[in-house]
């Protein structure tokens, strides 16, 4: 029996708000303000406690270091780590921020993942994202890559790829869903990709942060077949409301895809695709007369987890802001009611991360695997509650209470995120060098 297990990014010590993402309303509207690590962190282990309590299995992916001050060495700076530090908040803090960013938390842009069911070779295969379009997550790659080969290490089970060269945009399992009567059959895997910069309300240009050549370049090192894939076109209309990644829009799980009318360029052709390679498939799907594209991206709606329950039925894991808006609640206790497999609708508070620009969706990459796949993983990348207890432990003693804007030139602060993590990865069990 192929399970799937949500693999979580801890929010790190350094989680503040920089408004360093363009194309996300969210970042750009709370760019400036003082941000609450500790709050962040304990909020998101709470989204992992709620999914252990339902029955589900969880894992964990940790925290980046930062400040990076060795990716400010490849910028010119140079010394020891403080006096790289001091000297880019001196002369381009523009830069410390970038090295700064926390943003490795929203794992849903860690990497894209096809389940052995789909690939050529039975494995599960991952591909790290590259996250070009955006400077903060450009320095992501090298450290996710460490972690995915050290969490999935077995290559009887698992094969991990590095990223795509960086002329080909692709942002992740943000911009893929995966669909198919279960888990463990196979599946149609859909790439969302956007066809050209877009021209927002206000008149900023947005990237199409992903590319169709990338979607392709992933599926053939996934070894996926030709009828086992989909390439669609991100609809325009989306990104230009705030859509920067398509799971702001659209999210699937198993034999369901619930979707805005206007999340995709050609709806009816997905829509089409979908009913002939899925049997039994459900389209769950928000009319824009009811759920205006601004109301869902201001919720973060489609940004929930879409899960299979152990007893049978599915739960849709919303922020708190779908809950606080009627118009939203209002529609999603119909669909509740309705004849689809969703059957419970779960609130979580992730306010910190959502002002950020990430809702519960973003938080977690999806790796669905056999037992023996299951047995492979590092376990200390798998939470139960006794780790939880420990993390949290470590959160209240080390986190941040509080980070302002101009905290970041401060190496009291320096000091304490990178404490902060080495106390979380000595309480997991990691040595160092190992991350």
């Amino acid at each position: 029996m192929v399970r799937e297990i949500n693999f979580d990014g801890l929010i790190g010590p350094s989680h503040n708000y920089a408004g360093l993402s363009l194309g996300n309303i969210a970042s750009a509207s709370n760019a400036g303000a003082t941000s609450a690590p500790r709050a962040a962190a304990l909020q998101g282990l709470g989204k992992m406690r709620t999914m252990l309590a339902l029955g589900l299995p969880q894992g964990i992916l940790l925290p980046h270091d930062r400040p990076n001050a060795e990716w400010l060495r490849k910028l010119g700076f140079s010394g020891s780590d403080d006096a790289v530090l001091r000297a880019a908040w001196e002369r381009e803090p523009a830069l410390l921020r970038n090295a700064f960013s926390a943003s490795a938390m929203w794992t849903a842009n860690a990497a894209t993942v096809s389940p052995a069911p789909d690939t050529s070779d039975g494995r599960c295969h991952f591909t790290v994202a590259n996250l070009s379009t955006m400077l903060h997550r450009s320095i992501e790659q090298d450290q996710t890559f460490r972690q995915l080969r050290l969490a999935f290490a077995d290559e009887r089970h698992f094969a991990v790829h590095p990223a795509l060269p960086g002329g080909l945009g692709d942002e992740g399992a943000a911009n893929s869903m995966r669909l198919g009567q279960s888990h463990q059959a196979p599946g149609l895997e859909v790439f969302v990709h956007g066809e050209r910069p877009v021209r927002g309300s206000a008149g900023q240009v947005f990237p199409a942060r992903q590319h169709r050549s990338a979607s392709a370049a992933v599926a053939r090192s996934h070894g996926l077949a030709s009828g086992d894939h989909l390439l669609a076109a991100q609809s325009e209309i989306a990104i230009a409301a705030g859509a920067f990644h398509n799971d702001v829009v659209a999210v699937a799980n198993e034999n369901v895809l619930f979707a805005h009318e206007q999340a995709f360029a050609d709806r009816e052709a997905v829509y089409r695709s979908v009913s002939e390679r899925v049997p039994g498939a459900v389209i769950i799907e928000a009319p824009a007369d009811r759920i205006s594209l601004d109301l869902a991206i201001r919720t973060y709606l489609f940004n929930s987890q879409l899960v299979t329950l152990p007893a049978g039925g599915m739960a849709l894991i919303l922020p708190r802001e779908a809950r606080e808006e009627p118009a939203v609640w209002t529609w999603l206790e119909e669909v509740r009611e309705g004849d689809n497999p969703v059957s419970r609708l779960e609130v979580v508070d992730v306010r910190e991360s959502m002002r950020n620009g990430g809702g519960p969706a973003c938080l977690r990459l999806r790796v669905a695997v056999s037992p023996e796949a299951e047995a492979a993983i590092d376990r200390r990348f798998l939470l139960d509650e006794g780790l939880c207890d420990r993390i949290e432990a470590v959160i209240e003693q080390e986190w941040p209470e509080h980070i302002a804007p101009d905290d970041l030139g401060e190496p009291d602060l320096w000091h304490r995120c990178r404490a902060a993590r080495a106390a979380l990865l000595t309480a997991l069990g990691f040595v160092e060098g190992e991350l």
